[in-house]
């Protein structure tokens, strides 16, 4: 596929330097209400500015931190108020809905730290309105915007020595809701866990900021319309594993899915959006139910069109790419991808 250059590069160094008022929450250590409620035992926490990690060995993948956040509450409830525990196995029942009918969704975002000391969020509540979403179309109460960011926050705060220096990598961030109540009978479960852990990541892909090399299966399809492939469900990513595996052993990075119809149109990769670059026009496919509605896109969508890009969302038929002048793609774990 192509290998981005120029554009690519202004639109990360713009997406990096954007502010985002009021949609970037930065603070230097957040406290609030529920904070203080959660953390009163400040001799639990270590005054380590970091944790002993090699921090240039660091990959993408899980690096278990010291502090977890769970809240829950009824099928016919809201959720109320959590807390900070130490990360912990969860007990969870065997029949449980997210074990039995994959009742379950889940959220992706990340801490940076500044070379001033300050600690950066990006757009949580954007995640959060996301999961509410989610969250309506899998029968599930969700926490509120607040709650979430909030929960966010202590998390991250809780674990702030395990964010990595700056250009070191990131703290990754893992919001999730699941069915946890008991059911046998397919119907939404009686209750529900709310939680959001965090581990320190680098590079998505093993090999950094070198192009991606896409794998477009003719075979398998991510998502079909009227299903759930709009939803950042669990149920969406296991299917998948299958084709990234077939692609893997053929030497690719990832793959990229065509749409479930006609098979000729481009969707979205794996943990992904894709974009592509003609001339001063930016292309991505239209959000239609089957793909994700990605934070990171959704934000290089505005950065594009107050750099002047002419913006468009719109089917793609795959002999697009040949005659692109750069691909890229987008998402929180993998940031800005060249392709």
């Amino acid at each position: 596929m192509v290998q981005g250059s120029s554009y690519i590069c202004s639109l990360v160094q713009s997406l990096r330097s954007a502010s985002f008022p009021s949609k970037l929450a930065n603070y230097r250590g957040y406290t609030s209400r529920a904070a203080s409620n959660s953390l009163h035992h400040p001799s639990t926490y270590s005054d380590d500015e970091y944790a002993d990690v090699d921090w240039d060995k660091l990959g993408f993948g899980l690096t278990p931190t010291d502090y977890i956040y769970v809240m829950r509450c009824s099928k016919d409830d809201n959720f109320k108020e959590g807390r900070l525990s130490r990360f912990a196995n969860i007990e969870i029942s065997p029949s449980a809905g997210v074990l039995n009918y994959g009742q379950g969704i889940y959220e992706g975002t990340k801490a940076n730290r500044t070379e001033d000391g300050r600690i950066l969020l990006f757009r949580p509540d954007q995640n959060a309105t996301r999961m509410m979403h989610g969250a309506e179309r899998l029968c599930m109460p969700s926490p509120s915007i607040q709650q979430f960011v909030d929960a966010v926050k202590e998390t991250v705060f809780a674990n702030k020595r395990w964010i990595p220096p700056p250009g070191k990598g990131s703290l990754y961030v893992r919001p999730l809701l699941v069915g946890t109540g008991p059911i046998l009978g397919l119907a939404p479960a009686p209750e529900y866990t709310f939680l959001v852990y965090a581990s320190p990541v680098r590079n998505y892909f093993k090999d950094g900021t070198a192009p991606l090399n896409l794998y477009i299966d003719e075979e398998f399809v991510r998502a079909s319309p009227g299903g759930a492939g709009g939803v950042k469900t669990i149920t969406n990513y296991a299917p998948v594993l299958k084709a990234i595996s077939r692609a893997k052993d053929r030497g690719f990075s990832d793959v990229l899915y065509l749409d479930a119809v006609n098979r000729k149109y481009l969707e979205e990769v794996s943990s992904c959006n894709i974009f592509i670059v003609k001339g001063n026009r930016i292309s991505t496919p239209a959000i239609s139910g089957t793909i994700l509605q990605g934070i990171t896109r959704k934000s290089i969508l505005e950065i594009a069109r107050d750099h002047g890009y002419q913006v468009e969302e719109r089917a793609i038929p795959v002999d697009d790419l040949g005659d692109a002048d750069e691909v890229f793609c987008t998402g929180t774990a993998v940031g800005v991808a060249p392709n």
